[in-house]
């Protein structure tokens, strides 16, 4: 039985359950809600409550907007889910090699890097210099979870309106985290 009986969301109450089911300590829910005074009683739709959870640090977004540079950026994502995941993998030497081609026409690049010191690679296909590959970014979060973490990056789904951009947006959870975001805040994962 689900608990999303109202289906209103706000980042009190995203914050309250995320604090509740262990995600984020009652400090971490205190600062946040510091920081959205103004607005965390404001009611917000499904997407921006998935995006709250990155606000808890429990989460990272990948911008379907654009970016600075495929050649940067990347590193600071990596950067962003290891802090995520508690830092317990090191990423180092991030590096983007060109594929053969140009961007117009859309261009397989080799994201390269290592991963606690073991060379690692993800194949992503660019369209521009300011645009990720989505699921090359989400892939390369999912490494940043360390082998002994009960928790794995999941990427949410949500309610989607025609003609409106969304980020995709990479969680970390334990199983029964999961279970938990499904049946009080009615978030749905990509299988």
């Amino acid at each position: 039985m689900s608990n999303v009986s109202s289906n209103t969301y706000t980042y009190t109450r995203v914050g309250a359950i995320l604090h509740e089911i262990g995600m984020v300590t009652e400090e971490k829910l205190r600062s946040v809600l510091a920081e959205a005074a103004d607005y965390a009683d404001e009611e917000i739709d499904q997407y921006e409550a998935a995006g709250a959870l990155e606000e808890f640090g429990v989460a990272v977004s990948v911008h379907a907007d654009d970016i600075d540079s495929i050649y940067d950026d990347y590193t600071d994502l990596m950067e962003s889910a290891v802090e995520a995941a508690g830092g317990r993998v090191t990423i180092t030497g991030v590096r983007l090699v060109e594929g053969e081609g140009d961007l117009e026409g859309g261009r397989m690049d080799t994201l390269m890097f290592e991963r606690n010191g073991i060379p690692m690679s993800i194949v992503a296909d660019h369209y521009a210099e300011d645009y990720y590959d989505p699921a090359a970014a989400c892939e390369v979060i999912a490494v940043t979870a360390h082998e002994d973490d009960p928790r794995t990056w999941r990427e949410l789904d949500f309610e989607r309106e025609p003609y409106r951009g969304y980020d995709n947006i990479m969680v970390l959870v334990t199983p029964e985290q999961a279970q938990a975001l499904r049946e009080r805040l009615g978030f749905r994962f990509h299988e």
